[in-house]
């Protein structure tokens, strides 16, 4: 489908800026009449999201396939199904989750646990890139911790955001989640109002707007960048499999993933053999004209496509280089000849261009990285694993895969997120619903044990026996 043939929306959704104004307070009123705490509601609204998944998902990835052109594969296995994933996980571990955790240590004067309690209304503004996940997955989180929640959907893949506009609302308590469509001057009017929590997932320069904005009201935030997440490939490696790999996570969604390997630091005595299995992969994955296959997405806009269009005059293609504006088509692309000074290597590509620079060696690689801000991915490639784990523990990243890409954020059990630059908080599993709750210190006493020593009069022995113990 291309670009020109995607099905037309006569205007961009959006909600009237008179129904944004004071939305946060309403939902507080909801969160302060207790209706979001109980266990029976939570449960109810995380199978309710199973629910829209499960009877909506074929609308979702037609829209997906409309604004991105995303395979129908991906759109389940990537993007909606992980919603899914997280509810069912979220289920199964809400009681435990939710249970009071006894403190550990000898405290003789009372007993202490710690209690997981809701934050009260939170806003969640998701990018266009996996459009339903990264907007509903940390909602399961926000849902399990007892929150109500504000939804912003991308209005880039418009498509998609209309039809969540539409169905959210039919599934979730309307009381207790809103959502949000529309761009700048709807987010601006969101970002106006004090929450308890931001989640955001988007690039940093947003992201820097979205912290001074919640900084008004001393609001915490979750922010997921991204960054220029380095490929490290060992000269003791199978080079095929690492090919194979590294093209199936650079790929996937043309390349639109903020974790897909931004580029690739190569052995010089593997470059020439890395680059011509990458073409094999390229080839066995897409054909030999990928804009034919319908398993390979197209860049988002045509803005986007302009700007990589660009990055493709950064180096040299050893392999793919065409590009279609009207289709918003960039081939999987392979570049070599490229400088670190280039514009590719300045910020963070977000398509399906790969930089491959060599190196004379894992320390030279390592000192490369290091240089630069600090990556949300991090990717070696070696059959030593006394290398692979120098490289993990010398480096620092949001996440690090060793021999492969993509797959450490497939684990719920992982906290996601970034560190510096490439963003703050992490969420996944329980570690989304750690995000959206407070940890609560209680510490009860009886009131049979009042020993006298506590108070004053402290007197000098009282005195003496303290800095003794203490000292």
């Amino acid at each position: 489908m291309s670009a020109a043939a995607r099905p037309a929306l006569s205007v961009v959704p959006s909600t009237p800026l008179d129904s944004i104004t004071g939305l946060a307070d309403r939902l507080r009123k909801t969160f302060e009449s207790g209706r979001t705490r109980p266990l029976e509601w939570r449960r109810a609204q995380l199978k309710a999201l199973k629910a829209l998944v499960r009877e909506r998902g074929d609308e979702l990835v037609e829209a997906l396939q409309a604004d991105l052109r995303k395979p129908i594969f991906e759109a389940w296995a990537a993007d909606v199904g992980q919603v899914t994933t997280e509810a069912t996980l979220a289920l199964r571990g809400l009681k435990s989750w939710t249970k009071p955790r006894r403190a550990g240590g000898f405290f003789p004067l009372g007993r202490s646990r710690v209690v997981h309690e809701p934050l009260g209304v939170v806003l969640i503004i998701a990018p266009w890139n996996y459009p339903v996940g990264l907007l509903l997955t940390p909602l399961v989180g926000a849902i399990a911790a007892g929150n109500c929640a504000v939804l912003k959907p991308s209005e880039v893949t418009m498509r998609t955001s209309a039809v969540l506009g539409r169905r959210v609302p039919e599934y979730l308590d309307k009381d207790a989640v809103a959502i949000v469509e529309g761009g700048v001057e709807e987010t601006r009017a969101l970002l106006e109002q004090r929450y308890d929590h931001v989640f955001y997932t988007g690039n940093g320069r947003v992201g820097r707007v979205v912290m001074e904005a919640a900084a008004k009201h001393l609001t915490p935030v979750t922010l997921e960048l991204g960054g220029k997440s380095p490929c490290i490939v060992d000269h003791d490696v199978d080079v095929k499999v690492a090919a194979r790999r590294i093209a199936w996570g650079k790929f996937m969604n043309a390349g639109q993933t903020c974790i897909a390997p931004d580029y690739v630091l190569v052995h010089e005595s593997r470059e020439q053999e890395l680059v011509r299995e990458l073409g094999t992969a390229i080839r066995d994955f897409f054909g030999d004209d990928p804009k034919r296959t319908p398993d390979y997405a197209r860049v988002v806009s045509r803005r986007h496509h302009e700007r990589l269009a660009k990055l493709l005059e950064s180096g040299t293609p050893a392999i793919g280089g065409q590009s279609d504006a009207e289709e918003c088509y960039i081939a999987p692309t392979v570049l070599r000849d490229v400088s670190p000074s280039s514009p590719i290597m300045q910020e963070e590509i977000f398509g399906p261009i790969l930089p491959i620079l060599p190196v004379q060696g894992v320390d030279e690689a390592i000192e490369f990285v290091r240089k630069g801000e600090k990556p949300l991915a991090l990717y070696v490639f070696s059959s030593n694993d006394a290398v692979a784990e120098r490289v993990v523990a010398s480096t620092s990243s949001g996440g690090v895969c060793v021999n492969g890409t993509i797959f450490h954020i497939a684990n719920p059990s992982l906290p996601f997120g970034g560190v510096g630059e490439s963003g703050m908080g992490a969420y996944h599993g329980r570690h989304t619903f750690e995000t959206f709750s407070h940890k609560k210190s209680v510490l009860s006493r009886g009131f049979r044990f009042d020993p006298k020593w506590m108070y004053p009069p402290y007197g000098g022995l009282k005195t003496k026996l303290v800095q003794r113990f203490l000292r």
